[in-house]
């Protein structure tokens, strides 16, 4: 890949990412690589600006998660490929380690193409009328003006539905069908669908399995269900699944994409969820550890295993 044009998108409200900004700024442009900053959060969408003007070969993203998640919505369809670095973010499963952007060699290995690019699965949703015509999306932060995809939402980690907050009850009835399969009545806080990526989000909090990044599978878990017979399923990428709120049930419901509210459904109304066409493009440098070895550190598992890393 030829990299002439640079996108650096940092965390609102990170004194250490922004200064992390300007000083992958003075790097790159010293290369002759023209570069482009731009702040992301949660009311701050730099997207539309930056999509319609000059595309960049590669958008380097310094944040946490969230940041990352937002910036693949938006990216994917145009497949610009994503380089991260957990800085001034939380937990981190999405970025590099902050210390490996302090490699001398970082910018010469992305010049001569010593990385590998991963690509994640992504849904895509679309809010259906009982006519079965799409209904658009709300307007909101999270959606770029000329953004072609956006007569659907796109999600990296997950879908879910939950009552709406200022409903007096808390719990939904969904029904779930599956290839034009009626498969299951859920009753209880909502409902998450969830990528490979997204089985270490908020679906294994709910009980999920954790599933590996190239299992192509889209993880069903219900939130709190009232049943103890209702439990996670894993079906293959290839379905296509459709939620509906029951006629009985008289409280409306919320989408939410990657943890951002982005439509309502009426009881009339039904959201079908498959596999996107459109793959998150993610760059691997060679020192970052393996998937293993980020559950490890992630979740503590086993205690301590780098001590018994070392003494192998």
């Amino acid at each position: 890949m030829i990299i002439k044009h640079v996108w650096i998108i940092y965390r609102e409200r990170s004194e250490s990412a922004h200064h992390e900004a300007l000083f992958c700024k003075e790097e790159l442009e010293s290369l002759g690589i023209s570069v482009e900053i731009a702040i992301s959060g949660q009311l701050i969408n730099p997207y539309p600006n930056l999509l319609n003007s000059e595309l960049a070969q590669i958008a380097i993203v310094l944040g946490g998660d969230g940041t990352v998640l937002k910036a693949a919505r938006h990216l994917a369809p145009y497949q610009i490929p994503i380089l991260s670095f957990n800085i001034g973010g939380n937990l981190g499963f999405l970025t590099h380690d902050k210390s490996l952007r302090n490699n001398n060699d970082l910018w010469k290995s992305l010049l001569e193409n010593r990385y590998t690019i991963e690509e994640r699965m992504m849904l895509k949703a679309n809010i259906m009328n009982n006519l079965g015509i799409i209904k658009n999306p709300e307007t909101s932060t999270d959606s770029p003006k000329k953004n072609h995809c956006n007569n659907i939402h796109l999600a990296l980690n997950d879908f879910y539905f939950r009552a709406k907050q200022d409903e007096v009850s808390p719990t939904c009835t969904l029904e779930l069908k599956i290839d034009e399969e009626v498969v299951d009545q859920y009753r209880g806080d909502g409902l998450i669908l969830a990528t490979p990526t997204g089985s270490t989000g908020y679906s294994m909090a709910a009980g999920g399995p954790i599933l590996h990044p190239d299992i192509d599978a889209i993880v069903v878990c219900p939130i709190c269900a009232m049943s103890l017979s209702s439990r996670a399923i894993v079906v293959p990428s290839t379905s296509k699944l459709v939620i509906k709120p029951l006629e009985e049930n008289s409280c409306s419901l919320r989408l939410w994409k990657d943890g951002a509210s982005c439509a309502s459904l009426s009881n009339r109304d039904y959201c079908s969820i498959e596999k996107s066409a459109n793959n998150t493009l993610m760059i691997i440098l060679k020192e970052h550890p393996s998937y293993y070895s980020t559950l490890t550190q992630k979740l503590h598992w086993a205690g301590n295993l780098s001590k018994t890393r070392e003494a192998i």
